[in-house]
């Protein structure tokens, strides 16, 4: 098939031939040949680089896969191209389900086009949808943590196409967390939805980066291999810090939140809220027996979180809402005292349910022996050393991996 013959050419061997897709490019499609200094740009928005192959082909995008200000989707009806579906991950096509809400296959009204669900009855695609298609593009903004879900969809979408013999196109977005690696390495008996993969929370890693990694390692399920393309993003290093230009879900609003994220979500887990129904998702958290908590809050109803945790109560805890985003930048680490002082100064019946029955802290962990280390007294210190050892040899299985230069 000539497109295929043209993407292992531009591809993966874009630094040398990539001229060549760009002479045959129709000239209101063209952009520059490289981005101005200093300034990223993802993959998504380089049109020239990938248009000419996606004329009647499917997408597995939400609200986050933007060209410029404009969807992903939008864009290329408006520039001719046929896409006959959309595949939706988690908080759906358009970014407004909760977390955790099953989503149902519809029909976009902007649109007309239908959107099959990756987060409802099934989580990857069937073999009927993906009938008679040549190629499968995969755009989604992920923020650099093992749970969260956008990077197990990924999976599922590469193990589904490995199958069915349709190869995968991976357009790269920067990793806002990309600036640094920590945390527990996943163990087997905890693999779910959030969390498939030998990688520690915080796997300093863009969305092709991990997908390279998922398929040369064997990952996919059974074995398989996915046939798997990608378009890198310009003038992008993990050095680097991306601002998001959209909320990449409805309870990460701000880069503040999206920093926080990975050394507050364990209290997913547990009766502590981290905000949810507020305005300030993430970037505080409480319970209602915290008598230690000098900061308020009383979560709502709201876009995005219709049942949030202690609706309607008010919360006693830890308000990080004015911390400065540089300093959130340098620390380069978990920030293991949130949980910690957290946990120490709770009162007793609230450590004596302080970690759910149906073991989502253990799954968010990717280990038990956080809990149990919490548990037991533990310190930042000694928690972190828990996880050292595997975390250095995980260092060194990320760095073959890399498709831009490290932080090192």
């Amino acid at each position: 098939m000539y497109w295929l013959s043209s993407i292992s050419v531009v591809i993966v061997i874009q630094a040398c031939l990539g001229w060549y897709w760009y002479a045959q490019t129709p000239p209101e499609f063209q952009g520059p040949t490289t981005a101005p200094q200093k300034r990223m740009v993802p993959a998504a928005d380089q049109l020239y680089k990938y248009l000419n192959f996606v004329q009647g082909k499917r997408l597995v995008v939400n609200h986050t896969s933007r060209v410029g200000n404009t969807h992903l989707v939008d864009t290329l009806l408006s520039l001719g191209c046929t896409v006959q579906q959309v595949y939706a991950p988690e908080h759906g096509f358009r970014g407004q389900a909760d977390a955790g809400e099953r989503l149902v296959d519809q029909i976009d009204p902007r649109t007309g086009l239908p959107v099959i669900s990756l987060y409802g009855k099934n989580k990857r695609p069937s073999s009927s949808q993906l009938a008679n298609i040549d190629l499968l593009i995969f755009d989604v903004q992920d923020v650099g943590t093992r749970f969260y879900t956008y990077t197990s969809t990924m999976t599922y979408v590469m193990e589904a196409c490995a199958k069915a013999n349709i190869p995968v196109l991976i357009l790269d977005r920067p990793n806002p967390n990309g600036h640094y690696v920590d945390g527990p390495i996943l163990k087997p008996d905890q693999r779910s939805f959030v969390g498939l993969h030998p990688v520690p929370i915080v796997h300093g890693l863009t969305v092709a980066e991990y997908a390279r990694m998922i398929n040369e390692e064997g990952w996919l399920a059974d074995g398989v291999r996915c046939e798997l393309y990608h378009v890198e993003c310009l003038n992008y290093t993990h050095r680097d810090f991306y601002q998001l230009p959209i909320p990449p879900s409805p309870n990460l609003p701000n880069m503040r939140s999206i920093y926080l994220y990975p050394s507050l979500c364990w209290f997913e887990g547990t009766p502590v809220s981290v905000g949810r129904g507020t305005t300030r998702q993430f970037q505080l958290y409480g319970h209602p027996d915290y008598a230690a908590g000098t900061a308020q809050f009383k979560p709502q109803s709201r876009p995005g979180a219709k049942y949030p945790k202690h609706k309607g109560k008010t919360c006693k805890g830890v308000d990080l809402s004015q911390l400065d985003l540089k300093t959130l930048q340098q620390q380069k680490a978990l920030n293991l005292d949130y949980l910690l002082d957290f946990y120490k100064t709770a009162p007793t019946a609230l450590q004596a349910s302080f970690f759910n029955k149906n073991n989502f802290f253990d799954k968010l962990a990717g280990t038990d022996q956080v809990r149990t280390l919490v548990q037991q007294g533990t310190t930042a210190e000694q928690l972190r050393a828990s996880w050292a050892a595997e975390l250095e040899a995980y260092k060194k299985l990320r760095r073959q991996y890399l498709l831009y230069p490290d932080f090192e």
